[in-house]
């Protein structure tokens, strides 16, 4: 099977965990009414919350992962 083939093979549940070990987004938030940098992980899992958008993507980075913006 050639990589073409095993793409076009992949289900919804497969396409959902890509990058999921990998990937964080950070998506400004609120939080108890506070205003925040809320981070998930690829799969939609919320996984914190911070005050400032840098420190945000300093721990994403920090946990081996790459960070994306979310607007």
């Amino acid at each position: 099977m050639n990589e073409q083939t095993a793409v076009r093979e992949l289900s919804a549940q497969d396409f959902l965990l890509l990058g999921v070990n990998d990937l964080a987004y950070v998506k400004p938030g609120k939080v108890d009414g506070k205003d925040a940098f809320i981070v998930f992980s690829a799969d939609g899992t919320q996984m914190a919350a911070m005050a400032d958008r840098e420190v945000a993507f300093a721990a994403v980075r920090q946990n081996g992962m790459e960070a994306l913006s979310v607007h």
